[in-house]
């Protein structure tokens, strides 16, 4: 499986003030979508999400997110290697994506964006 990048999660209170900081940082204007009830912006290799603390909560246990080619082919070479795959692979507003536990209890978010089938 190839892993094209890695995407730092980190949940703020102040979208708008984080999102202007890490704009300056990456030098790019962030992309912007909300996804039950958090907001997100991706800005370079930061992933900013604001929100409901409930929905936070579950969201800080994802360690990063790892942009693959295909879910799919990420799912088989986890299920493989030992690790548990918790949720999806589900769509996404820019593909798919599936949460996986590795044998060490470190959880990930993989991800595509690959329209589904």
């Amino acid at each position: 499986m190839e892993i094209l990048g890695t995407t730092l999660r980190i949940c703020v209170e102040d979208l708008e003030s984080s999102v202007a900081f890490y704009e300056r940082l990456a030098g790019g204007p962030a992309q912007r979508f909300e996804r039950e009830g958090v907001s997100v912006a991706a800005v370079g290799c930061f992933l900013l999400m604001s929100g409901p603390e409930r929905e936070l909560e579950i969201l800080r246990k994802v360690s990063a997110t790892i942009a693959v080619p295909d879910v799919e082919e990420a799912y088989t070479v986890l299920i493989a290697s030992g690790a548990r795959v918790i949720a999806g692979p589900v769509p996404t507003p820019v593909g798919r994506n599936l949460i996986a536990v590795h044998p060490d209890g470190t959880v990930f978010e993989y991800a595509d964006r690959r329209a589904p089938a």
